[in-house]
C-alpha cells in the first residue's frame, strides 16, 4: 500500500508540474485558448470528487452526518481565511490580481496547497483505492492550470525556466509528507478520518465555487460557453466513472 500511496502522490505532484511546464511550450495564444477548457474540466472534477466521492464516504462512516457536514462548512471558512491571508491562494491566469510579484510567496503558498492535497490523497486511500484515484485525478486536473499560471508569473518576475521548474518541483513534493503523514496518522486514529475527508472535500468545493467558476464568469468571451459547460460535465463524469465503476 505504501508504494501505491507513493505513486499517487507523485502523480498528484510532479506530474502536474511537468505537464504545466510542457504547456508553457505552446504559444501564448494557444495557451489562452486552451486554459478555459482546462479550468472547466478541473471544476467538474473537483465538484465531482467532493460530492460523489469524499462526502458520501465520510457521511457513510460512523460519525454523525451533521458533524461531518459541519466540518465541511468549517473547512470552507478555514480555506477562506487562508485565501485572505495569501497563504493559500489560487489563480489560473498568467496575470492575476491576487498573485504577489515575490516568487517566494508563490512557492510558499503552493507548498501549503500541495501539503493539503497530500492529506486528501492519503486519507482517501484509507477508504478505497478507487476514491484515492478519483481524488488524485481531481488534484491533477486543478494543479495543471494553476501551475501553468505560476510558471508564467515566475518567468515574468525574472526567474529562469530551470529555476522556476526546480522551485515548483520542490514545492510539489510537499504532497508526499502530507499523504504519508495523513495515511499513517489516520490509520492509527480512524475516528478522525470522516472529518479529515470532509475538510478535504471543503477544499475542493471552495476552489471550484470561490475561484474557478467566478473566474469563468468574469471572462465570458474566452472559449465556447457550450464547450466549457460540456467539459465541466465531462469532469464530473470522469469522477463518477472512477467512483462508481470500480
Amino acid at each position: 500500500m505504501g508504494m501505491k500511496l507513493l505513486i499517487l502522490s507523485l502523480i498528484g505532484s510532479i506530474l502536474s508540474v511537468l505537464t504545466a511546464g510542457l504547456f508553457l511550450l505552446f504559444p501564448e495564444k494557444t495557451r489562452k485558448s486552451l486554459l478555459p477548457g482546462l479550468v472547466s474540466y478541473a471544476t467538474g472534477t473537483l465538484l465531482g470528487a467532493a460530492f460523489l466521492g469524499l462526502l458520501p464516504k465520510a457521511v457513510g462512516m460512523d460519525a454523525p452526518s451533521a458533524a461531518v457536514l459541519g466540518a465541511t462548512l468549517a473547512g470552507i471558512f478555514i480555506f477562506l481565511g487562508f485565501e485572505k491571508t495569501l497563504l493559500w491562494r489560487h489563480c489560473h491566469k498568467e496575470s492575476c490580481e491576487v498573485h504577489s510579484s515575490a516568487g517566494a510567496v508563490i512557492i510558499i503558498g503552493d507548498s501549503l496547497h500541495n501539503f493539503i492535497d497530500g492529506i486528501l490523497i492519503g486519507s482517501a486511500l484509507l477508504v478505497s483505492p478507487a476514491l484515492a484515484l478519483s481524488s488524485t485525478l481531481a488534484v491533477v486536473a486543478h494543479e495543471i492550470p494553476q501551475e501553468t499560471g505560476d510558471f508564467a508569473i515566475l518567468l515574468s518576475a525574472g526567474w529562469s525556466r530551470k529555476k522556476a521548474l526546480l522551485a515548483n518541483s520542490i514545492s510539489s513534493l510537499a504532497t508526499l509528507p502530507g499523504a504519508f503523514g495523513a495515511y499513517y496518522a489516520l490509520d492509527s486514529f480512524k475516528p478522525a478520518l470522516p472529518y479529515v475527508m470532509a475538510v478535504s472535500a471543503a477544499s475542493f468545493i471552495y476552489i471550484a465555487l470561490a475561484d474557478l467558476i467566478p473566474a469563468a464568469n468574469r471572462h465570458p468571451g474566452t472559449g465556447s460557453p457550450v464547450m466549457q459547460f460540456a467539459l465541466g460535465l465531462a469532469g464530473v463524469g470522469t469522477i463518477a466513472f472512477f467512483v462508481f465503476g470500480h
